[in-house]
């Protein structure tokens, strides 16, 4: 579960916090208000990974939608052509 601590106590407490990110995230307040989040860097990774996955599957539905919509295309003889593959 994850908790929620003031800057100012953050700063006393900063290498209790980032080991206590290894079993959930840590909010950081300023008046009361999340302002801040620290989180464990394998959890960060997974983030990027999921961020990433997203933006490619984005980027493969508007090919498609382009290809759809009639765009040119390119043969795969010629793409391993191109990248010396052929």
């Amino acid at each position: 579960m994850s908790s929620d601590v003031p800057v100012t106590e953050a700063r006393e407490r900063f290498s209790e916090l980032v080991a206590a990110v290894s079993e959930a995230p840590v909010f950081l307040t300023k008046h009361g208000k999340r302002q801040a989040v620290l989180i464990s860097a394998d959890e960060y990774e997974r983030l990027l990974g999921i961020a990433e996955d997203t933006s490619d599957v984005a980027f493969a539905d508007e090919a498609i939608d382009a290809v759809i919509r009639g765009a040119p295309t390119i043969l795969w003889a010629e793409v391993k052509a191109d990248l010396g593959l052929a």
